[in-house]
């Protein structure tokens, strides 16, 4: 059948502008992108961030850094480029990201945003649903990105006190402090277990003095102790606990070691 003139050029149009709208959504070829400006690959890159399509903004992000590594759209692309690092299951990518970013704009109008993602990012390590179905405490998974984490919050708290940012990064680093006191109170807890009391007893004193601001960690912390020492049949340093846990916990008239904190039973991930 014959088209006529005027619907073969409605057709004609109609077919052009679907091939460049698929074309410029679906690119990603190095080719492609010749001749491009940083504008105009950065929108294509925030386009795809906008939609959760990770791997494709990352990999514009990457070309666009690699060709344009200067300006203000580089300085916003290094960023969205963190986060899609770490929304795609990268997150290392994502933190060497930031600290290349703060390395180059240390003075940053957005360096306090860069702080608390790479906290965020540090605090979320391994925290997928199946962890968070699984009752997963914080405390159990790895202490270094714990630790790390909280060094970025802080840096922040301190940095910019009048940052956005600050009231939810102090909150995660009370959090993130109890959590990582509880860490070593169950280290003490396995090798009390294990019937190992003096290295129990260390590490119960290591707890109580590294995060002396963990209360109720502490409190168990010095139950461990006393029944260490009592095991070791050391009662001077057995008193002095009992004497501390005493004028600390005035409530705790029976310092016994059985029950467990109940914090250990609430998941990291119900905390927000």
């Amino acid at each position: 059948m014959l088209v006529r003139p005027r619907c073969a050029l409605v057709v004609a149009a109609s077919i052009m502008v679907i091939t460049l709208l698929s074309g410029c959504a679906g690119v990603t070829d190095p080719e492609q992108m010749k001749g491009w400006s940083a504008a105009r690959m950065y929108e294509a890159a925030k386009d795809a961030f906008d939609n959760g399509a990770w791997d494709k903004a990352i990999r514009i992000y990457e070309r666009m850094e690699a060709r344009y590594p200067y300006g203000r759209y580089a300085e916003q692309a290094q960023l969205d480029l963190a986060y899609a690092y770490w929304k795609s299951g990268e997150p290392p990518s994502g933190i060497a990201a930031i600290d290349r970013f703060l390395r180059l704009h240390p003075n940053h109008r957005t360096a306090d945003y860069a702080l608390y993602l790479k906290g965020l990012i540090n605090f979320n390590q391994d925290s997928g649903l199946l962890s968070g179905l699984g009752g997963q405490d914080v405390a159990d998974r790895d202490p270094a990105a714990a630790r790390a984490s909280f060094e970025a919050f802080r840096e922040l708290a301190a940095r910019y006190p009048k940052s956005r940012y600050r009231k939810d990064a102090v909150q995660r680093m009370t959090y993130l402090l109890n959590a990582m006191a509880r860490g070593e109170v169950k280290v003490a807890r396995y090798y009390m277990k294990r019937g190992a009391w003096l290295a129990a007893a260390n590490r119960a004193q290591y707890a109580i003095k590294t995060y002396p601001e963990a209360r109720e960690s502490n409190k168990e912390a010095l139950q461990i102790m006393i029944k260490a020492y009592d095991t070791l049949g050391l009662t001077e340093l057995r008193d002095d606990a009992a004497r501390v846990l005493k004028n600390n916990f005035p409530e705790n008239e029976n310092p016994n070691q059985d029950d467990k904190q109940a914090a250990d039973k609430k998941s990291w991930w119900q905390f927000w």
